[in-house]
């Protein structure tokens, strides 16, 4: 019987309409396109607008709905739904559960998965082990983050980079060799301190007071993150080709966490990629967080064959961080 593996068969995004531009960003903090485009790589970001929809999950629904269409997939045949975001409609209620029902996956469980910037990437992992369990057909993985609604628009170090977008994989079983083949995941409890948000959970709840000294807002420590991220994503990427005997021609993706471009180049070249490899969309969209990976499948879908090998790279707050070797199952 040949070895079962997860394979993605289907892919689907979404962005909001709306488009904050590195000049509109002129007049609310002090920096100007120039800045922005040298240190990060970022043009434009997409936002959300109440007028359009509310929530991640709304972005996670279009994300879905744009999958099953495309993939003409009857969601009641979906098993599990796992939404990785960083930003949850409620920290109570899944947000998951309210997706799947949305988009009519009756017959699905479903969970929130939340490791910041990684949370896409882990599930990945995730979703493969319940395919790979045999007890499972189809997982839609989704990966959906609305940014803004954490982001400080009077903070210059993060409301340059952060934007909003979901997007969305099917994983099913194969037993062609094709789908995910090698993963190798960490995480750095340390790193809190560097990439969070101080209020807001149960260790410092709302009041006030937090509030009013603005605790609600994602914060970075810049250069620590930098230094760490350009790191560890370079370093697990490289190690994943050499331990599946990858050289720079077998790979044919790159597929990296969009977060800054100077860590995507700085993550090929240690691979000794050539950037014509490597998946890019920062400069439309910033940093989507869960979203990023996603969104470059479904922006990059057209061009990727059967049988071509990516290599996913990804670092979140945490720190969370990891690669995974996946062979492409599918020709558009």
């Amino acid at each position: 019987m040949s070895k079962l593996s997860a394979a993605i068969t289907a892919v689907g995004g979404y962005v909001p309409r709306f488009v904050l531009t590195n000049a509109m960003l002129e007049s609310l903090v002090d920096t100007n396109d120039e800045w922005i485009t040298t240190r990060t790589g970022i043009k434009e970001r997409r936002i959300l607008k109440e007028e359009e929809g509310q929530g991640s999950s709304y972005l996670g629904i279009k994300a879905a709905q744009d999958l099953l269409k495309k993939g003409n997939i009857d969601p009641a045949e979906i098993d599990l739904v796992i939404v990785a975001t960083a930003t949850p409609d409620s920290m109570v209620a899944s947000t998951a559960a309210f997706v799947a029902s949305e988009i009519g996956a009756k017959n699905a469980f479903a969970f929130d998965l939340l490791a910041a910037c990684s949370s896409f990437l882990f599930g990945m992992s995730t979703a493969s082990s319940y395919i790979q369990s045999g007890k499972y057909k189809k997982i839609l993985l989704i990966g959906a983050d609305k940014m803004s609604s954490i982001i400080d628009y009077t903070d210059r170090t993060t409301c340059i980079i952060f934007g909003d977008g979901a997007g969305a994989v099917l994983f099913e079983p194969n037993t062609e060799g094709l789908g995910l083949q090698d993963e190798y995941l960490r995480a750095d409890g340390s790193g809190r301190k560097f990439l969070g948000m101080d209020a807001g959970g149960s260790l410092m709840p709302a009041t006030e007071e937090t509030v009013r000294n603005r605790k609600h807002f994602i914060y970075q420590d810049g250069k620590n993150v930098f230094k760490f991220a350009v790191s560890n994503m370079a370093d697990v990427a490289a190690l994943i080709m050499e331990r599946n005997g990858l050289s720079d021609q077998d790979v044919s993706w790159l597929v990296p966490h969009q977060a800054n471009r100077r860590i995507i180049d700085a993550t090929a070249n240690r691979m000794g990629l050539d950037h014509s490899k490597v998946m890019t969309n920062i400069h439309k969209y910033g940093n989507t967080t869960s979203a990023t990976l996603p969104l470059l499948l479904h922006d990059y879908e057209s061009q990727l064959k059967k049988g071509d090998n990516l290599v996913f790279a990804a670092f979140g707050g945490g720190f969370t961080w990891g690669s995974i070797y996946l062979k492409w199952a599918y020709n558009k």
